[in-house]
């Protein structure tokens, strides 16, 4: 059985959202935790948990930042965390995975499924230890989460596109 110790140094939660119907807003979630279990030599048998602060959002616009901490859509003020619990995790080939996960926000959850590729261990020349790193993309419908908010465009479409785009990179101690 391995320890993981999450290096938040190296690790980040990034996602995007079509904008105005021509472009893509672009951001981060600042405070995150990631609780990882089990042995490194069979990744199929990994949990895996993460606890998103919703309120962490930062996007390079206090404003809009502020409306996605609002009730309109985080509602961090009653709904602060943001929960991933994985389920199960399939391989796909030497370093892809399938993580298939339960998310929550607002109180509502929904089976999801990510990609995880698995970009090995080294050893840290600085001190000796030994890490390992994921990258994780996926893909979830904001709305069915409860975001609904959005405003008509003049030439037709709406501001913000359902379909968000996550990706995730991750660098643990391992022991």
């Amino acid at each position: 059985m391995s320890t993981f110790t999450l290096d938040r140094v190296h690790s980040g939660i990034a996602f995007q959202v079509r904008h105005m119907m021509v472009s893509k807003a672009k951001g981060e979630f600042r405070q995150f935790d990631v609780q990882l279990e089990g042995d490194i030599q069979h990744l199929e048998g990994l949990k895996v948990e993460v606890t998103v602060d919703a309120a962490s959002i930062h996007t390079n616009n206090d404003d809009r930042d502020g409306h996605l901490r609002s009730a309109d859509f985080f509602d961090v003020d009653n709904y602060r965390d943001i929960k991933i619990v994985g389920e199960s995790i399939k391989k796909i080939s030497d370093n892809e995975y399938e993580l298939t996960a339960k998310v929550t926000i607002k109180e509502v959850t929904k089976t999801e499924t990510f990609h995880v590729e698995f970009n090995g261990t080294s050893k840290n020349p600085m001190d000796g230890s030994m890490v390992t790193g994921f990258d994780v993309e996926g893909k979830l419908n904001r709305e069915d989460y409860g975001l609904t908010w959005n405003a008509p465009l003049e030439t037709g479409g709406l501001l913000i596109g359902k379909e968000v785009k996550i990706s995730g990179n991750f660098e643990f101690v391992v022991g």
